[in-house]
């Protein structure tokens, strides 16, 4: 494991990446609200990842890039590089199955604990994906692909993943995203509380309820946590109460507790009240990432963990203070750019943790995407 030098995202995606609002930064490509009539959206909604209307969002977007690029090869093949079977492998089929086009897929995981491994299988629809517990397996998935003929080229669309793929690799650097996504939430939380605010309390609430068998109530939302963690720090419910109404069934999802504290709202400090009012009016206009000041902090917490030191560290230090890109990626997309390949990123990350505020950019904050982070990985 080295580093090799300082870069950005950018420096291989250039602005097209979108995040969850699917807003590309590319501004000559359509957004989804240009494409909602399109294909069959109602206003207002935002698909998530998994869902076959964000597939076929993306198909527009991949097209559109295409035809901005003034590309004489239509796009007939798709490969996306990823870290989740599910999530990123579902989003790649459904996208291969809105388009037609012939897809395969590389997620990865890094495991030094167990022999390098590349296990090649399939979607319920037949679409290849090849998992890998090396990322240097994506130059075996490359060549691989050449041999097997399927070109990664002109006509070719490739779809980087952001988190934890391109920035943050899972297994070996992904932590970092979540602690500082983490810290983010106890910054948000200690704004409104100041000296009252209860750390232990807040990480017991945090640990507890962002676990799989609370997915029903949280949604696995990450603004629902960061809310549910606020109002129990205000002392209107406690985190047994909440618990055992969960486990007796006189609490079933977010929308009923977010409900049950708005009858109460007024009894909330001034400063809290206003704050539930946001994010209740949000959530009620089904906006997923309704906890803006959070996502904020979000943004901040992150580009605070980029490009920070010298260089003069050792890589495992590195790898465990700093969110660092991901050197195989990064190598094997700029080789598949230069063969003429269509190259875009997605990113499930709100575009508030993303994109520095219009305060933010007077200082110099930049995208995620250009912020500057060292390059680590394997030779």
């Amino acid at each position: 494991m080295k580093s090799y030098g300082i870069t950005t995202i950018s420096e291989f995606l250039d602005d097209r990446v979108v995040f969850r609002n699917l807003k590309p930064l590319d501004r000559r490509l359509p957004d989804l609200d240009m494409l909602r009539e399109r294909v069959g959206m109602t206003p207002g909604r935002v698909p998530r990842k998994t869902e076959p209307d964000y597939a076929r969002v993306i198909v527009h977007m991949l097209q559109a890039a295409q035809d901005v690029d003034m590309c004489q090869d239509k796009i007939e093949r798709l490969v996306l590089v990823g870290d989740t079977r599910f999530n990123d492998g579902t989003a790649f089929a459904n996208i291969c199955d809105a388009s037609g086009w012939i897809g395969r897929a590389f997620i990865g995981s890094e495991n030094l604990g167990r022999p390098e491994k590349m296990e090649q299988t399939y979607t319920e629809n037949g679409h290849e994906l090849n998992l890998g517990n090396r990322w240097s397996s994506l130059a075996d998935f490359d060549s691989s692909c050449r041999e097997q003929g399927f070109a990664i080229s002109a006509g070719c669309a490739v779809i980087v993943d952001v988190d934890k793929t391109a920035l943050g690799a899972r297994g070996r650097n992904a932590h970092l995203i979540d602690r500082a996504r983490v810290q983010a939430v106890a910054d948000t939380v200690e704004n409104v509380f100041g000296q009252d605010f209860d750390q232990e309390a807040f990480r017991t609430a945090y640990d507890l309820l962002n676990q799989v068998e609370y997915h029903f109530f949280t949604a696995d939302n990450q603004d629902y946590l960061a809310y549910i963690c606020l109002i129990l720090g205000s002392g209107m419910y406690t985190l047994d109460q909440v618990v055992a109404d969960l486990n007796c069934g006189r609490l079933h999802t977010f929308g009923q507790f977010i409900e049950n504290v708005d009858k109460y709202a007024d009894d909330l400090a001034t400063d809290l009240f206003s704050i539930h009012g946001d994010i209740y009016s949000k959530v009620l206009s089904g906006d997923p990432t309704p906890f803006k000041a959070f996502r904020y902090n979000e943004y901040l917490t992150t580009v605070g963990c980029m490009g920070q030191s010298n260089g003069k560290v050792s890589m495992s230090w590195l790898l465990d203070n700093e969110i660092v890109i991901t050197q195989e990626v990064r190598e094997m997309v700029l080789r598949w750019k230069e063969r003429g390949a269509l190259i875009f990123g997605l990113s499930d990350k709100p575009d508030e943790a993303s994109l520095p505020s219009t305060e933010l950019q007077e200082k110099g904050f930049l995208p995620l995407h250009r912020v500057p982070a060292w390059s680590v990985g394997t030779d």
